[in-house]
């Protein structure tokens, strides 16, 4: 059963234009007060945001909600990374807890996602059970305003799991530009590589509720390795707007793909005894370079549907204990249990420091198959199947490939598009697939 509200990662949109508005907020959140008496009769309900300035409105409609549906407690964690709202859960045995943010999106978006008690995300099935109720829940007149907590050092609890990573001071010597998107990772990566020694430039770390994600952050990273050269740093590192990702960029200001970091770090895990199983779970978009590299290591790829929800489902399900997707949201299960973008810095830089190696040096783990990927905008998402034009095409193009390529199509959860991925070991061949099957999408969908 398809779901009518949730994305791949919570309800998301244009704040105030789209769905994404405080009346819908509200019901959201009676919705999930009354979801919620099902297992627990007073819940606490923990609240945490990005840098946005739509964040307080969605918090205080969100809030509403929570408290006209049930009794409960809510707490605000004010301006906090998404996986530090997954530790404070955790650690405060707190019933719920919600992000209010659209992640890399610009500032006019914003997204409401959930975490259950464990500091999981919720499954499909939780979210459709929710999705029942909202549907029930009329659009109030008014928002009344609600009384609710104001947590102190939220992030604390999440520095402190993640300072015994690297020994004390095992960054000393090192030069990192930091990039933090002027978005929820402002004050807790700064403060977490400062005390492990390194010197650090700082950029966009200047919220103003309207600049996160503007030309910085993950998304944009030529500012970032233009500074890594300027500054003659020993690497790079860019967060998105709410910190569950990263990407990097070596001393020589090239930027590292999502699945180079993924091998690094599975290769390091597995080195050192750390990776269970051998195993590295990855998704369907991740290049078939890294599943080569994984088995010429000895170690095997398992790959999952698109979604680092996705991703942590088959981890848990199988007792693996590292995956990612190439987009930079890495999951370290066993020490917390969402994409987490500090922490998987912290253990890039862990691989450096142990191999005393540069990150050029370390990037040669495997090499990537060339790939193009693109995305195109829909009037409508039609299940692809019931287009024979483009099932015709998708036939042919596997036939062609064999085992030497490959071809994904997908709508994006999020936005009107639909995105491609071809992959080969020829560029040329990838260049003349794509041109083939986007001719097809451009021809039916657009």
């Amino acid at each position: 059963m398809k779901r009518k509200y949730f994305g791949t990662d919570g309800v998301r949109g244009e704040y105030g234009v789209s769905l994404l508005a405080d009346a819908f907020a509200y019901r959201l959140g009676k919705a999930v007060g009354r979801w919620i008496l099902n297992t627990v009769d007073v819940p606490t309900i923990v609240i945490g945001r990005d840098t946005r300035e739509s964040g307080p409105a969605l918090r205080d409609a969100l809030a509403a909600g929570f408290l006209d549906a049930c009794k409960c407690r809510v707490v605000d964690l004010g301006v906090i990374p998404t996986p530090a709202v997954a530790v404070y859960v955790r650690n405060s045995q707190a019933s719920l807890g919600v992000v209010i943010t659209a992640s890399h999106n610009p500032a006019k978006d914003n997204g409401i996602k959930f975490f259950n008690s464990a500091g999981l995300k919720l499954s499909d099935n939780q979210e459709l059970e929710i999705e029942a109720h909202i549907d029930e829940i009329q659009e109030p007149d008014t928002i009344r305003s609600s009384v609710i907590e104001t947590a102190v050092s939220s992030s604390s609890g999440y520095l402190d799991l993640l300072q015994p990573v690297l020994p004390s001071a095992s960054l000393n010597g090192l030069k990192i530009v930091v990039d933090t998107a002027n978005g929820a990772a402002c004050e807790t990566t700064p403060t977490l590589l400062g005390k492990l020694g390194a010197e650090l430039i700082v950029l966009a770390n200047e919220p103003d509720g309207m600049n996160i994600n503007r030309s910085v952050g993950s998304q944009y990273p030529e500012n970032l390795a233009k500074q890594v050269l300027e500054h003659q740093a020993d690497l790079g590192i860019a967060h998105d707007g709410d910190a569950d990702r990263i990407l990097v960029c070596d001393e020589n200001g090239e930027v590292l793909d999502g699945d180079t970091l993924l091998c690094i770090l599975a290769l390091q895990e597995m080195k050192q005894g750390r990776l269970n199983d051998n195993t590295l779970v990855a998704t369907q978009q991740s290049n078939l370079g890294l599943e080569r590299s994984m088995k010429q290591a000895g170690g095997q790829l398992v790959k999952t549907d698109i979604g680092d929800r996705y991703v942590l489902e088959e981890m848990l399900k199988s007792g693996y204990n590292l995956g990612g997707e190439n987009s930079g949201h890495i999951i370290f299960s066993d020490i917390n249990p969402a994409g987490d973008g500090l922490l998987s810095a912290v253990k890039l830089l862990s691989v450096m420091v142990e191999e005393k190696k540069p990150l050029s040096e370390l990037r040669s783990c495997m090499e990537l198959f060339p790939q193009k990927t693109g995305a195109i905008l829909v009037k409508e998402k039609p299940d692809l199947e019931d287009i024979p034009e483009i099932q015709d095409t998708l036939q042919s193009l596997r036939g062609e490939m064999g085992e030497s390529g490959r071809v994904l199509l997908r709508y994006s959860g999020t936005e009107p598009k639909i995105r491609l991925l071809i992959e080969g070991e020829s560029a040329a061949q990838v260049n003349h697939w794509y041109q083939v099957l986007e001719t097809q999408i451009r021809q039916k969908l657009t």
